[in-house]
């Protein structure tokens, strides 16, 4: 799997990052969620470069110019809740995607919350056959719900290309899924990587969980 590490290029991305890293910004659930969205439409255009393209025509009121657009026959697809608002973001510059969604959740298997599963209930899809699917979810911890998630669209067809994209990664949840995807059919586009996984799984330094800074907290 290739993998493209944004932050090591300078521009207004990883401003947006940095505010959703932020505590003081954080208690702001609307300005969270809007962040994931911007940081989503920049993304969807560094992604939109690796697409292929072909010349049309375009008739214009005075002539007929020519316009190189894209080819694929896109899908956007997220993992609830959390994805939401960068797969907004992503649907703001690929405005006639198809849009894909399926419900994972992580749950703790022991009582010291070390050893963790992931659990996907439900799944929303066009076909997906032939398709180029656009694979995105604010935070890479694990790999595992990536992985699963892609598991789960995959019964909906076979994706002609994956491209996928998070935020916020951690180095293990990049090599997890470079062990998944050998070789460089799979891209990955990633706003930051961060080093290392706390003993709850969450990445550090990260953001905490996207979720409930994007919609509020939830019982357990």
């Amino acid at each position: 799997m290739k993998v493209i590490n944004l932050a090591e290029t300078d521009s207004i991305l990883n401003r947006y990052v940095a505010e959703l890293r932020d505590v003081e910004i954080q208690g702001d659930r609307l300005r969270f969620r809007r962040n994931l969205e911007r940081i989503g439409e920049l993304m969807a255009y560094e992604m939109s470069k690796e697409l292929d393209y072909s010349t049309k025509q375009v008739q214009t009121p005075l002539g007929v110019a020519t316009a190189r657009t894209p080819d694929d026959d896109l899908v956007i697809g997220t993992v609830f809740r959390a994805g939401l608002p960068l797969h907004t973001g992503f649907l703001n510059v690929f405005d006639r995607a198809g849009n894909a969604f399926v419900s994972a959740y992580r749950y703790y298997k022991d009582r010291e919350c070390r050893e963790i599963d992931v659990h996907v209930e439900y799944i929303a899809t066009p076909c997906l056959t032939g398709k180029t699917l656009l694979l995105v979810d604010p935070m890479l911890a694990t790999g595992e719900s990536m992985e699963l998630a892609y598991r789960a669209f995959q019964t909906k067809g076979t994706p002609f290309r994956l491209m996928i994209a998070s935020v916020i990664a951690s180095r293990e949840g990049v090599e997890h899924l470079q062990k998944v995807f050998p070789g460089n059919e799979v891209t990955l586009w990633c706003a930051a990587i961060d080093p290392c996984l706390n003993e709850r799984k969450y990445i550090v330094p990260g953001l905490g969980d996207a979720g409930d800074l994007a919609y509020g907290g939830k019982e357990s």
